[in-house]
């Protein structure tokens, strides 16, 4: 039978067109394939020395009956239980109805854009934004609004008139709300409260995407949307242990309303079936011996001090030639130059050589923005390779702006 499909190309889907990489995810093969020194400021991960891996390592070597067995799509029962327990410990209700384990925070974002984003909706995304974020709306064809940030997160106020010039109301919403990635920002509690009452009167779902919210390490605790509005059906809440445990894990959950509960089931089942049972019970054995808070202790301190020191390091090489932001927990820091003819993008490969790593501004807009900032991760490393780093960068900065004069 004759193919239909021509010679030497694939019958795509209109989908793929919309799959788009990410350049964070992308810069672990580059870092991988690179042969000299680079201090790494690009990947937002805890550094080694900072995961718990004796105890992981410990917990994974248990013998445990049906370790290597499927399990149940929703999560196994002990760990769902651990999680409404972390939960309450920090101040929020909820049940194990609400709870489906996820393989990481992605996850619980695929499985959001999956049950509410048909294509041609619109989706309201901060600007900037985690790119990951970004290419899961677009995957199912959502069109992305960008809605400015600044120091005190999503502009809320700004949103009637951006809809309003659009034309139409937004079917999700989209926010990191604590230590945003990537400019480390929080959401202010007056914004949150706005944000609520124009998702329920545009009918939106809140995408509530926290990976960094255990991580404060400084200022007050700003309450979450679920403690502003228990009852509020629309919150559609992602959380992970990538950052507060280790990333390698892929061990997420969503806290939603239980209504969701069967939909998440049946989505999941034609994914993944369910997420590893060895890692969920490592980390139900984690949290049962009651690590978790030492733990997360003792890494606030640390990232707090790595925050201080790029922070000084960058005035000392930089000074009023770039604004910084101030974070009070979390891994980043949004570095804006003020000479807007700065092209981090075209800096990358120089800073590369010089040996040091960061992410450009335009991987964190759909619309390529933000081309004189960039993200830069303090999490990684000590602050003697902070400064080593942030000066690797200097100098590539100061040798593009030499071949330009």
């Amino acid at each position: 039978m004759e193919s239909l499909v021509p010679e030497g190309q694939f019958p795509f889907s209109h989908r793929a067109s919309d799959l788009v990489g990410s350049v964070i995810d992308s810069s672990t093969s580059l870092l991988a394939s690179q042969s000299h020194d680079i201090v790494r400021f690009a990947m937002g991960a805890p550094s080694d020395d900072l995961m718990p891996v004796e105890l992981l390592d410990t917990y994974a070597g248990r013998a445990v009956a049906g370790k290597y067995s499927y399990g149940s799509t929703e999560g196994e029962t002990n760990l769902v239980e651990q999680i409404v327990k972390l939960q309450a410990e920090h101040g929020i209700v909820t049940s194990a109805d609400r709870i489906t384990v996820t393989t990481g925070g992605m996850q619980g974002l695929d499985l959001a854009c999956k049950l509410f984003v048909d294509p041609s909706d619109l989706v309201i995304v901060e600007g900037p934004t985690y790119s990951n974020g970004n290419a899961t709306a677009l995957s199912y064809g959502a069109q992305l609004l960008e809605v400015p940030v600044d120091d005190e997160g999503m502009m809320v106020e700004a949103l009637p008139e951006l809809i309003a010039a659009a034309g139409r109301v937004p079917k999700a919403i989209y926010t990191i709300p604590n230590f945003q990635n990537p400019s480390g920002v929080t959401l202010s509690q007056q914004r949150r409260e706005q944000l609520l009452e124009l998702a329920e009167r545009w009918g939106a779902v809140i995408i509530d995407d926290d990976p960094y919210g255990l991580l404060r390490f400084e200022g007050t605790t700003v309450p979450e949307f679920r403690q502003l509005d228990p009852d509020n059906r629309q919150i559609f809440s992602v959380r992970t242990f990538s950052k507060i445990l280790a990333p390698g894990l892929r061990i997420g959950w969503v806290d939603t309303d239980p209504d969701l509960r069967q939909l998440l089931i049946n989505a999941k089942q034609a994914m993944d079936t369910c997420t590893s049972v060895p890692t969920q019970q490592t980390v139900t054995d984690f949290l049962v011996g009651e690590h978790l808070r030492p733990h997360v202790n003792r890494v606030r301190g640390i990232y707090h001090e790595r925050k201080d020191a790029m922070r000084a390091s960058l005035h000392r090489h930089f000074g009023d030639r770039v604004r910084i932001t101030d974070p009070e927990g979390g891994f980043f820091l949004w570095v804006t130059f003020a000479d807007q003819m700065i092209d981090t993008q075209a800096i990358f490969a120089t800073a590369l050589a010089e040996g040091v790593a960061y992410i450009p501004g335009p991987a964190f807009s759909v619309a390529g923005n933000f081309s004189n900032a960039l993200r830069l991760c303090f999490a990684t490393s000590t602050p003697a390779r902070i400064e080593e780093g942030v000066a690797r960068f200097a100098r590539a900065v100061d040798s593009i702006g030499a071949s330009n004069r």
